[in-house]
């Protein structure tokens, strides 16, 4: 629970520390006086946006300092712990500043953090429900909260959110396969003719440069026949004078000459060298044109292949050279286009599966809200019953069918309807309750509901506007009853209200010339005994009116 709030430089507050009680906790005070000062600064502390205006005039800085007990609060003590932020189990100490220029600082437990941490940690200290939070009551998805609260369905609606959430993450990329379908479909139909076309030639890799090697020497088999003749006679077997026989001439020369010049029988021996490479070479070009084979059909072959080749090149716009990685290309997009077809029915399948997996989640949830929609409607009409709506019925419908569009709160219309006089049909509550009665059903649910949340401190924020009477005095034995079990702050400008409570604070403003300031203070006794007698009977306190302040509390009192 709240055990203290600190408040420093905050708007009309100068400097202002409140210890807190358990139980039902009055706040009132003169209108103006800044009752709400207190909530504000809370709601500071639990994540609110600040801005400069809320640092008092002529301050560098506002602090709020909220200490919080939490040996009745393992939740709050297991979030603490997961985050490292722990340093007293029993004592949660959550304080921010504002700069006078807007700049805003967080820490729990002394530890900076961001705002979403304080977020996270204040749901669990506090739920504050202002004043006017029943106007909220009239749209649906605040009346399906109200049911699911109330239920204790939260872990399972968030089942049904997290199977909504698959199913649409599915959905989504089935959507993106579906939008490229056509032009797959277009894609693959052009791709099946041309890797068929490029299958049925089955060029193999350098194949290529193969055939237009044999394909020229092929194409001009007759010449290299004739002509490898030709250098083989020119170089050995000519009788006229063949290479071979000329340089034998010239080295018989030489050897004969070398005996009157040493110099010339290296040149004797190159000749001799010469005459075995011309030899070797005559040789070679006979096994050469003796090995050619010039063959009409295989060259008739050779020339068709390359032709093809030639032709698929030019009507795939490549390099006949890289005809053969084209067509793996071509193979491999055409095998992946099958593949994502396949995906596609694959993706439909799981789809279908993420479907009927969300509608059993659905379907178990509405099964428990219809349960709990009986039990929460029960319990309304009793509450509001006791607050001078005696014929008033109550009717939460919940109407499931899977033709609603998939949501992540489930396949549930829900709808809070009201009877308030005898005769009347049920309807929704914008066609039949006026601002007051709105107002009682509003603060019902409210007290109602926070019984079931696991948050130890309550605070409503003049939630009783529009009450009086008996009603009013109804309205403060409700909340002194969730005050036997939490502890309750409420904002109140009703006696009845302020005389159920357990202890009592009251606001009060002083200005001077230049300033305003913002006090507030727990009464005694006494000091509420006049406080009660003020709000009966207005500034000016009569003995009468402190007779029946004194009567008002002394009931609850007694109580």
């Amino acid at each position: 629970m709240l055990c203290h709030l600190s408040i420093r430089h905050f708007a009309v507050v100068k400097s202002l520390d409140v210890d807190f009680n358990q139980g039902l906790i009055a706040v009132t005070g003169e209108t103006g006086a800044g009752k709400s000062i207190a909530i504000d600064a809370l709601g500071l502390c639990l994540g609110d946006r600040a801005d400069a205006s809320m640092v008092r005039p002529g301050a560098d800085k506002a602090e709020i300092a909220a200490t919080f007990c939490l040996d009745k609060n393992p939740r709050a003590q297991k979030w603490l712990a997961k985050h490292e932020l722990d340093v007293d189990e029993n004592e949660c100490i959550i304080r921010r500043s504002i700069s006078a220029e807007g700049r805003s600082k967080a820490f729990i437990n002394g530890a900076p953090v961001p705002l979403a941490l304080l977020r996270e940690l204040g749901e669990r200290l506090i739920s504050i429900h202002g004043q006017h939070a029943h106007h909220l009551l009239l749209k649906p998805d605040v009346q399906r909260q109200t049911l699911d609260t109330f239920g204790q369905l939260l872990a399972m609606r968030d089942q049904v959110g997290d199977a909504y959430q698959h199913w649409h993450k599915l959905q989504q990329q089935f959507k993106q396969l579906q939008a490229s379908n056509e032009q797959r479909q277009a894609r693959q139909q052009l791709l099946t003719y041309q890797v068929q076309e490029l299958d049925e030639f089955a060029l193999q890799e350098f194949e290529f440069e193969e055939l237009e090697a044999e394909f020229k020497r092929l194409s001009n088999s007759q010449a290299l026949l004739e002509q490898s003749q030709r250098c083989v006679y020119e170089l050995y077997a000519a009788d006229e004078g063949n290479a071979l026989s000329l340089i034998q001439a010239s080295i018989h020369r030489l050897e004969e000459l070398q005996d009157s010049d040493p110099v010339l029988k290296p040149i004797a021996e190159m000749l001799n060298d010469a005459c075995i490479v011309v030899n070797e070479a005559a040789n070679e070009l006979r096994d050469y044109y003796e090995r050619l084979e010039i063959d009409p059909m295989r060259i008739q072959q050779i020339e068709e292949r390359y032709a093809q080749a030639m032709s698929l090149a030019r009507k795939h716009q490549v390099q006949p050279e890289g005809l053969y990685a084209y067509h793996q290309a071509l193979t491999v997009e055409f095998k992946a286009l099958q593949t994502e077809q396949d995906s596609l029915d694959d993706m439909h399948n799981l789809l279908e599966m993420a479907r009927s997996h969300y509608v059993q989640a659905a379907q178990k949830l509405s099964l428990a809200r219809n349960k709990s929609a009986k039990q929460l409607s029960k319990a309304i009409e009793q509450r509001i019953q006791q607050m001078n709506m005696a014929k008033a019925r109550v009717e939460i419908e919940v109407n499931y069918s899977e033709q609603h569009p998939l949501s992540a709160h489930g396949l549930d219309i829900i709808r809070l309807k009201v009877s308030t006089n005898p005769g009347l049909p049920l309807d929704t509550l914008d066609k039949v309750v006026s601002g007051g009665e709105l107002s009682r059903i509003g603060l019902a649910i409210q007290v109602i509901n926070a019984g079931h949340q696991d948050v130890p401190t309550l605070i409503f924020d003049e939630v009783d506007t529009g009450i009086s009477g008996p009603t009013a005095a109804m309205v403060g034995q409700l909340l002194r009853e969730l005050g036997q079990h939490n502890q309750v702050m409420c904002v109140t400008h009703l006696p009845q209200v302020a005389a159920c409570a357990h202890h009592q604070m009251f606001v009060s403003k002083l200005s001077g010339k230049q300033s305003t300031e913002t006090r507030i203070q727990n009464l005694g006794d006494e000091e509420r005994i006049r406080e009660l007698a003020r709000l009966l009977a207005g500034d000016t306190v009569t003995e009468s009116a402190l007779a029946n302040a004194r009567e008002l509390l002394g009931q609850h009192k007694a109580a």
